[in-house]
């Protein structure tokens, strides 16, 4: 018998997006005593938010390292630069993954024809053998797959028969699942996974577990199925996400990933002073040409653990 592991539920803080005066997300990954669900080390969630009344989003040039960042939309558009020469648009139902490698520095602009911005943005922690590689780019437009009770789009890796082509340095899931009205869909999993549900609408219960919009609920390895009840009259929606434990401890501060206080130390540096590392956007235009980097803790950075 399949002794199904106890569901965590992760509650979500509201920080700004780029800036005091930006728009704010909700941010349900790190915390204190989760850092990673598999090799996803951060998830902001935000909207829907009408852009044409209020501060949209506009996040100037701003660095990454170690690490591959993930963007999924459900209602508008953003318009996506990176100093790799990338000039891409993020649309609902499409993935669109950037690998930071070494270095890279990116701009996000909701663009002027966006009405409602909703979404998430989630990070990819990098294990110690890539980290160092070179920049990428990924788009991928995934097809709806219909099982009973609910719709989904794989964006990366496998599920109800769904497979991504987009390559991935460790063993991922991630899907946007649709759930009818009062149905409950049980979709099969690998055990070795960890398993992460972001709730974006409606109201859940994974097993006897009950969660809210915004609510990321945390399932551990040994699962064979991941199951999910609509609760409410409306669809609910959600991101299902997944992969292997991430075993190498990590030092995530800002938008950098590293290893030790000191690599963090150094990409600090070479951000301010606009090394080769992380090079250049062109095209982007806004209130700052760049977004500097917070002064560093007093205190020795230390590496985030798997509890």
């Amino acid at each position: 018998m399949n002794t199904q592991p106890a569901v965590e539920v992760l509650t979500a803080r509201e920080v700004p997006l780029g800036g005091p005066r930006a728009m704010l997300v909700r941010r349900t990954l790190p915390q204190r005593h989760r850092s990673l669900i598999g090799a996803w080390c951060f998830i902001d969630h935000y909207g829907p938010q009408d852009v044409s009344v209020s501060a949209g989003m506009d996040v100037a040039p701003h660095p990454h390292t170690g690490l591959a960042t993930v963007s999924w939309l459900f209602a508008g558009e953003i318009e996506h630069r990176d100093s790799d020469g990338v000039h891409a648009m993020v649309r609902p139902g499409e993935l669109n993954l950037m690998t930071a490698g070494a270095g890279i520095c990116h701009s996000e602009v909701s663009t002027g024809t966006t009405t409602i911005l909703h979404g998430a943005q989630l990070w990819l922690a990098l294990p110690d053998a890539v980290r160092n590689g070179p920049r990428r780019f990924d788009h991928h437009v995934p097809q709806p797959v219909s099982v009973r009770g609910a719709s989904l789009r794989v964006f990366l890796g496998e599920l109800a028969g769904s497979v991504s082509p987009v390559p991935t340095v460790t063993p991922l899931l991630g899907a946007e699942v649709v759930i009818d009205p009062q149905a409950t869909v049980s979709l099969p999993v690998d055990p070795g996974f960890e398993h992460g549900v972001l709730v974006d609408k409606g109201a859940a219960t994974i097993g006897e577990t009950m969660l809210s919009a915004g609510d990321l609920a945390y399932q551990g390895v040994g699962a064979t199925a991941v199951s999910i009840a609509n609760t409410g009259s409306t669809p609910l929606r959600c991101l299902l996400l997944g992969g292997t434990p991430f075993a190498e401890p990590i030092i995530m501060w800002w938008n950098f990933i590293g290893r030790t206080h000191e690599e963090i130390v150094e990409y600090r540096a070479q951000w301010q002073d606009r090394t080769e590392r992380f090079g250049t956007v062109n095209g982007y235009v806004g209130e700052r040409a760049w977004i500097p980097a917070p002064t560093l803790p007093g205190t020795r950075l230390r590496p985030r653990h798997h509890p």
